[in-house]
């Protein structure tokens, strides 16, 4: 049997009819993982014994009828900057490459509680700064697609171990675009929830007021009960809020959209959009359409600066994190030093990719007494304009719609050299960040050259429920055009 085109709720069927057991199903992944992953290179981690240990566990529950956690037996991977205890949290580099927690971080504790199995850590961009998943100080991960091609990124080891069935769910963090990029080129489901409305205690802070934890999944279904394990009040971090809503997540994607209706910002269709983008996006708007909910193309001008903004706010809070790795307390101590300056220059200098040094100077530079007010500043300024502009936007519409890149997968190696060409493939998703909007990212279609092509869903402050309603809704007519 074909377990790595299973989903979540496949399994939770078959388990309960005893079609396999929970011990048969790891021990596939992970043999599945030896087989393929020295090729896609989506895990840094593994924790076999522990998890293997963990399926006789839980196979024992369901042996004796025992009450079950909403993910249990489901094998599950963690992006390498989310903290798990007593198991290596690396962020991609040499800085942190032995740093093991003491604790686990409570997107983590939940997913446990919930009887999830860790299966490891995945790969990303050093400090989750990147869009390619090639900035690792480890390895390169490739697309499941295509092996030639990037998986997208930081998230890219995430998106890559779902996609290629080593794992059924994975967690992602997502700054700029870092979950919905990376689901996107990979052809799976990504969500990037509320400010506020999953923890952050335990993820390795690249951009405090810009980094959201989230789902990668091979589906909405998935992706709604995994928000539902995942999402809520955590006194751990004081930015998290209490949500009252009616119905799960799960529950309510179900219902109709005939009531939905959506914005089509003309900027996110410019001429220059690929075609094959272009297509398959307003395809998919048609489908939507069909099902009843209301679409109307409107204007959104000033998230054509987003980037701008978005670059500088978040290279200044990466700044101002990442001061803290400096060869004293923990983390990777240079050698070479004969005073504490040179210690933690040296630490720095050795330890630090390209990228993440990149970063850390354009945000020191945009912070310094002599710049703050022409460059932090304005950009702050903006990021309060672009969030007023979504608000004026949902005060008439329930959601947006646009593509999630405005490009296809990328060659490896074709913009690593080119950091500015590779920012531009966050053009789309870094506005949700700046005004804190959830946004989901599901495929719609394939390119010629059978490469995945997302569609992106943005809406007001905890809305997901009808972002994953609306999704569903998409996914279903989705699959019976393909169908026919």
């Amino acid at each position: 049997m074909n377990f790595d085109e299973l989903t979540i709720n496949d399994i939770k069927r078959d388990l309960l009819t005893k079609k396999y057991s929970v011990e048969q199903l790891v021990k596939n992944i992970f043999l599945r993982i030896y087989e393929i992953d020295n090729e896609i290179g989506a895990y840094l981690t593994l924790c076999e014994k522990s998890a293997i240990k963990q399926a006789k566990e839980i196979d024992k529950k369901y042996r004796n009828g025992e009450k079950l956690g909403q993910l249990a037996g489901i094998p599950i991977a963690i992006k390498d900057n989310i903290c798990t205890e007593n198991l290596k949290t690396t962020c991609g580099s040499k800085m942190l490459e032995d740093f093991i927690p003491p604790y686990d971080a409570t997107v983590v504790k939940k997913l446990k509680e919930a009887e999830a199995i860790i299966i490891g850590k995945t790969n990303l961009d050093e400090f989750a700064m990147g869009s390619s998943t090639e900035n690792s100080a480890y390895k390169v991960t490739k697309n499941p697609r295509d092996y030639t091609r990037i998986p997208g990124g930081s998230s890219g080891g995430s998106a890559a171990s779902v996609a290629s069935g080593l794992s059924f769910m994975s967690l992602g963090s997502d700054t700029g675009g870092s979950i919905r990029q990376p689901a996107s080129f990979c052809g799976v489901v990504g969500l990037k929830p509320t400010y506020g409305l999953v923890s952050r205690y335990g993820l390795v802070a690249f951009a405090s007021s810009l980094d959201q934890i989230g789902p990668i999944t091979k589906n909405v279904r998935d992706c709604a009960l995994t928000l539902d394990v995942m999402a809520g009040k955590d006194i751990l971090d004081p930015t998290t809020v209490e949500t009252n809503k009616e119905k799960s997540y799960l529950d309510s994607i179900k219902e109709e959209i005939k009531d939905i209706k959506i914005a089509m910002p003309k900027e996110f269709f410019p001429k220059k959009l690929d075609i094959q983008i272009k297509n398959k996006v307003k395809d998919s708007i048609k489908l939507l359409k069909s099902t009843g909910a209301t679409i109307e193309e409107i204007s959104l001008p000033i998230t054509r600066q987003s980037l701008s903004a978005y670059y500088i706010i978040s290279s200044a809070e990466a700044s101002s994190n990442l001061a803290r790795f400096d060869g004293i307390r923990y983390g990777y101590r240079s050698e070479n030093y004969k005073n504490i300056n040179e210690l933690m220059v040296n630490t720095r200098n050795e330890a630090f990719g390209k990228e993440v040094k990149r970063r850390i100077m354009l945000g020191t530079y945009a912070l310094t007494s002599k710049h703050y007010n022409s460059w932090y500043n304005k950009a702050q300024h903006l990021r309060n304009k672009i969030k007023k502009q979504f608000e004026c936007v949902f005060q008439n519409y329930d959601l947006i719609i646009s593509p999630t890149s405005p490009i296809l997968p990328f060659s490896i190696g074709e913009k690593i050299f080119d950091p500015l060409d590779m920012y531009l493939s966050d053009l789309y998703t870094v506005s949700a960040n700046l005004a804190g909007l959830p946004a989901l990212s599901m495929p719609c279609g394939f390119s010629n050259s059978n490469l995945p092509i997302g569609i992106q869903i943005i809406g007001p402050r905890f809305s997901e429920s009808k972002i994953l309603r609306t999704a569903y809704a998409l996914e279903q007519e989705l699959a019976i055009k393909q169908s026919r």
